[in-house]
């Protein structure tokens, strides 16, 4: 066989190999999207809930959007249990965050990109008062500074 003919060949089965790797260079960026390893995250933190946690003491409630007095708030965990009500975020990130605990928005670093996203302990905070005034809660739901 010249090269002439391994060349042809080469081509001619090049198209049939090649639509193996179009799955993956349309689900690649979506792998590497904020939204996609939030996803990631929550799920996680799910399968450790349902692998880690007497399912007779504790009862999870996921991805709850509740009314407050400037429009919803989504929360990512809710855990029930006689010992309390738990409000979980969840965060999948990575790099670092160069911000300070007071304020609303947080950046994440990593190299040259930045990315800015709600402060996880104030959201959690807004998150559980939202949930303690709904359901009529009193005090001592371990939020600080009460």
């Amino acid at each position: 066989m010249d090269v002439g003919q391994l060349f042809n060949t080469l081509l001619n089965s090049l198209p049939n190999q090649v639509w193996y790797f179009v799955p993956l260079f349309i689900l690649l960026p979506i792998l590497r999207t904020p939204w996609f390893k939030g996803k990631a995250g929550e799920a996680m933190v799910n399968l450790a809930a349902k692998l880690f946690l007497d399912k007779i003491r504790y009862h999870l409630i996921k991805n709850v959007t509740l009314p407050t007095e400037d429009g919803t708030t989504q929360i990512d965990h809710i855990i029930v249990s006689r010992y309390g009500v738990f409000v979980v975020e969840t965060k999948n990130m990575k790099g670092w965050n160069c911000s300070s605990a007071k304020q609303r928005q947080w950046t994440q670093k990593i190299i040259k990109h930045s990315r800015r996203f709600q402060n996880p302990p104030l959201q959690n905070f807004k998150h559980a008062k939202t949930l303690q005034n709904l359901l009529g809660l009193g005090l001592g739901l371990g939020l600080g500074g009460e």
